[in-house]
């Protein structure tokens, strides 16, 4: 489950910077990250939908044809837009947000409460 969290900033580290002199603001990013976990706990479809994205990056980190790999990242690709605007907003704003810094380790943190939904 943790390299759903990487893979999220991973993907946020490939989205277009909007302003590189502009810091992101952290306190709004780690309530951001509140919200979008709160939204997909209470949400038993989403909270399925991310559930289903773990287990596919998981898959992922094991497949040794890329072919397959490739198809499973372009499912991904559609099952996050299942998550919400919130969702994706927020892996948007990662971006602009150093991921070894503490902020990102915080926000980290806080979306791993989400790892609780699934069973591995």
């Amino acid at each position: 489950m943790n390299r759903l969290l990487m893979s999220l900033f991973l993907l946020a580290s490939t989205v277009p910077l909007y302003a590189q002199a502009q810091q992101p603001n952290a306190a709004k990013l780690k309530a951001d990250a509140q919200k979008v976990v709160s939204i997909i706990s209470r949400d038993e479809l989403k909270a399925q939908t991310y559930c289903e994205i773990a287990e596919l990056n998981d898959q992922i980190d094991q497949e040794g044809n890329p072919a397959k790999a490739e198809e499973q990242s372009q499912k991904i690709d559609n099952l996050e837009g299942k998550l919400g605007p919130d969702f994706m907003a927020l892996v948007h704003r990662l971006s602009d947000i150093d991921p070894d810094s503490r902020d990102a380790q915080e926000i980290r943190s806080i979306i791993e409460a989400l790892n609780d939904l699934c069973d591995d």
